[in-house]
């Protein structure tokens, strides 16, 4: 633990004066105070990355449309949002795919190509991977991280020659942090055939990184996942795209059965691709608040991942639990422990508001351990 008895502490007030000035859209309803209208509550909850913004008023918008509406299923809006991605991403529409978040391909996937093979990942990585893994009794390979928190792409191809599943997060959750575009190139060319790589895109839009959309069209049996619920704050109407081949997304639907996402997600997920300036906006708001936050923490001895997400993680010296559960009674929830890195935790990026209001109990809680 830093020696926190030579430190200044960075008060409450100082810190709201450092908070960046936010744009009209990200002001509104930012109050660390606020009583959540579903809990009840004011609780600070920066534990699942979800975005503390919601939906775009636009966004809301067309859900309240699609709601009103949801007495028919109105499938060719589905239709629309698929071919609005594609023509956006410059990606044959026949590649796009939707589900009801993107954890849906995700489990299909491990389930259509892992049932007798295995399933590699890096660790810590989303661990919603080993648990589908676990579900359909396949074994799963956790390949630690690099030095510099990417995959170890080589390490992980080591690991089973024959694996049936190769899944990379890139932004990484929880880390945060990239694995190189080449690294990622070397995985979907050195994979064993008929194995599937799942590249995790979740994040991507907080980043710099070069999406991978272009190698789920040129190469078999690669599916790149996207997800509506971080930046564009949609993560309660389940909406997620899954990209490959026709005929990785034929082996999907085997599961899937062609069920389609309700009206309302799809109108909801149509307004925010149709909104330009919502990634840039976004993307800069998280990144200034991000770096606030980290710089704060390493100012008082502690060191965080590079991340390039809505979150990072925090490396503490000694166990992560109790500090969780001392921030808890402190009405801050942060994420749970992550087995690869016991001694690091977790945050999400919320508000310059509820930062403030994490990192002051943080310290204070470091302050009096």
């Amino acid at each position: 633990m830093p020696d926190f008895s030579r430190r200044s502490f960075v008060t409450t007030a100082t810190l709201a004066s450092l908070a960046p000035a936010l744009p009209a859209w990200a002001a509104q309803g930012s109050s660390p105070t606020a009583v959540d209208p579903i809990f009840g509550d004011d609780i600070v909850r920066l534990d699942y990355n979800e975005s503390p913004y919601g939906p775009t008023p636009s966004a809301v918008k067309a859900m309240e449309l699609g709601a009103r509406q949801s007495g028919r299923y109105y499938y060719e809006q589905q239709v629309r949002l698929i071919e609005l991605f594609a023509r956006q991403n410059r990606v044959p529409a026949d590649h796009v795919a939707v589900f009801c978040g993107s954890r849906s391909p995700l489990q299909y996937g491990l389930a259509r190509y892992a049932e007798r093979r295995s399933v590699v990942t890096g660790a810590p990585t989303y661990d919603s991977v080993a648990a589908g893994a676990n579900a359909v009794g396949t074994t799963v390979h956790e390949v630690p991280l690099d030095t510099q928190h990417a995959h170890d792409v080589r390490a992980m191809l080591a690991a089973d020659p024959q694996a049936g599943v190769f899944y990379l997060c890139n932004p990484n959750n929880p880390t945060g942090t990239l694995t190189p575009r080449a690294e990622i190139e070397y995985l979907v060319t050195h994979k064993p055939a008929g194995c599937l790589a799942i590249i995790d895109e979740a994040y991507i839009h907080f980043s710099e990184a070069q999406p991978c959309l272009d190698l789920a069209v040129q190469h078999d049996d690669v599916m790149v996942l996207r997800t509506f619920s971080k930046l564009y704050g949609m993560a309660g109407a389940r909406l997620g795209l899954a990209i490959a081949k026709p005929k990785v997304l034929g082996e999907l639907q085997r599961f899937n059965g062609h069920n389609f996402i309700s009206i309302a997600a799809s109108l909801g997920g149509i307004a925010s691709l149709e909104q330009a300036d919502l990634v840039s906006d976004r993307k800069r708001t998280n990144r200034r608040v991000l770096l606030e936050t980290t710089q704060r923490l390493q100012t008082a001895g502690y060191r965080c991942t590079d991340a390039q997400a809505n979150c990072f993680m925090v490396e503490l010296r000694r166990p992560a639990q109790p500090v969780i559960e001392a921030l808890a009674k402190r009405k801050v929830q942060v994420g749970r422990v992550f087995d690869a890195w016991p001694d690091w935790m977790r945050v999400t990026v919320g508000t310059p508001e509820q930062m403030n209001r994490f990192v002051s109990a943080f310290l204070d809680i470091a302050q009096h351990a």
